[in-house]
């Protein structure tokens, strides 16, 4: 495949190291409180189920919570190509310092809705809207990051700066699911359905200022300062003149998006649901799938610098193909905190694998004047597809065919489209003259 002209020329701006350290922490912390702003509905799926979507049945009731769940993906591709574009025509730090102040204002709004006893069916419109408020904010943060991280990054470091990125994800899932153990260990069971769930998005709603002050100080990348050629139409622009690059970054986006969303932020209801394991256990086990990605992303995006990033994509969509059906069938055979660590484990370190170097992948084939807009169309679409209504899927096909091992062929399906994107990734231009 072609790739275009990469965003970095030869010339690329200087930049002290110590400016490039800061806009790596102001990344890492804003897109970490974003993440665990969006993903602790999905750890508290059980409980919200319950008291907003009461059916009289636990089934309807939590398929009701986890499509609410998904309900935020529409907004996504929407968020995505708005502030995409507002990013590659005003700035990045314009552009991450508006994504932070939506999905604390969602977030704060969950955290303090009256439940369905309360206010009757205005609650869960309450929780579709605040969804849909995080939703917008998600879609334009992957693009906005991305291009505000390798924009900083020398061309030879691109996958290690844009690692961190994956890194802070991890950091979100760790921090989310940290506080899930303790308010569900600490707490009784009434205590807990009456408020102790809403302690992690109340956590949020007092940490988004702080990404927002972080943020919001920090200094717009020199080459987006220093480009020449912005377009009037990014969106135009990209769907005219980029549609293979798109293609790719679509396909490779799937794995992605299946694994964070089956892998990671479903497992704790799929441990309570089906494995019939205490909730702490789901999100002791999710600490563990978070440590590994935060501690393996940076390291597999330095390696990525140095050796390239096609073999390690390819080979990790191989090896989560081949490992998603033994491991399902492991957890279900022994289920428990042992198994379930090694479940996290295992797969925290082959997400990290493939999505350490895929942010850089993504950044090289595109240039600078339409890259946030570029990614975050192929990014948002991908994850609104597979991603976004995947718990509900999951959910469903367990139920209809009353086969548990529903997640493992998603993953399956998922690993083996987007190994074929990643052979259509091409070496940067520094890699390809050794």
């Amino acid at each position: 495949m072609q790739a275009s002209a990469p965003a970095y020329a030869a010339d690329q701006p200087r930049v002290a190291a110590s400016q490039r350290r800061r806009a790596i922490i102001a990344t890492v912390i804003g897109n970490g409180l974003e993440w665990f702003d969006f993903t602790v509905y999905s750890f508290f799926a059980v409980i919200i189920a319950r008291l907003f979507f009461p059916t009289g049945d636990d089934l309807s009731s939590l398929l009701l919570a986890v499509a609410t769940f998904g309900v935020g993906f529409f907004m996504r591709p929407v968020g995505g190509i708005i502030l995409g574009v507002y990013a590659d025509r005003v700035g990045r730090k314009a552009a991450l310092s508006l994504t932070i102040l939506l999905m604390a204002l969602g977030t704060t709004l969950i955290g303090i809705a009256p439940t369905y006893d309360q206010i009757g069916l205005f609650a869960p419109l309450l929780i579709v809207v605040a969804r849909l408020m995080q939703g917008f904010s998600a879609g334009g943060e992957m693009g906005g990051a991305t291009a505000f991280l390798t924009e900083y990054a020398p061309e030879n470091q691109r996958a290690y700066y844009s690692s961190w990125i994956q890194a802070s994800i991890g950091v979100a899932v760790l921090l989310g699911a940290a506080v899930g153990t303790f308010v569900t260990a600490s707490l009784s069971t009434e205590a807990l359905n009456s408020w102790g769930w809403r302690l992690p998005f109340l956590l949020g709603m007092v940490i988004g200022p702080v990404g927002y002050y972080i943020r919001h100080h920090l200094e717009e990348t020199p080459t987006f300062r220093e480009t020449t050629d912005k377009t009037d139409s990014p969106l135009t622009e990209v769907l005219r003149d980029y549609p293979r690059q798109t293609a790719a970054s679509f396909s490779m986006v799937i794995l992605w998006t299946v694994c964070t969303y089956v892998l990671l932020f479903y497992m704790p209801t799929y441990a309570v649901k089906v494995l019939k394991v205490p909730q702490s256990t789901g999100f002791v086990a999710g600490m563990a799938g978070g440590m590994a990605i935060m501690v393996f992303a940076p390291i597999v995006g330095l390696l990525a610098d140095r050796i390239g990033r096609r073999g390690l994509l390819s080979g990790a969509a191989a090896l989560i193909f081949v490992l998603a059906w033994p491991m399902f069938a492991y957890i279900n055979h022994a289920p428990g905190l042992a198994s379930l660590l090694v479940f996290q484990v295992v797969f925290g370190v082959l997400i990290a694998t493939y999505t350490g170097p895929i942010l850089a992948a993504f950044a090289e084939l595109f240039p600078a004047k339409v890259l946030s807009t570029g990614l975050s169309v192929a990014y948002n679409m991908a994850v609104t597809i597979f991603g976004g209504f995947a718990s509900f899927f999951i959910t469903w096909l367990i139920a209809t065919t009353g086969s548990t091992m529903a997640p493992a062929f998603y993953v399956m399906i998922a690993a083996a489209i987007s190994f074929v994107g990643t052979r259509l990734v091409r070496e940067p231009a520094y890699l390809r003259k050794h």
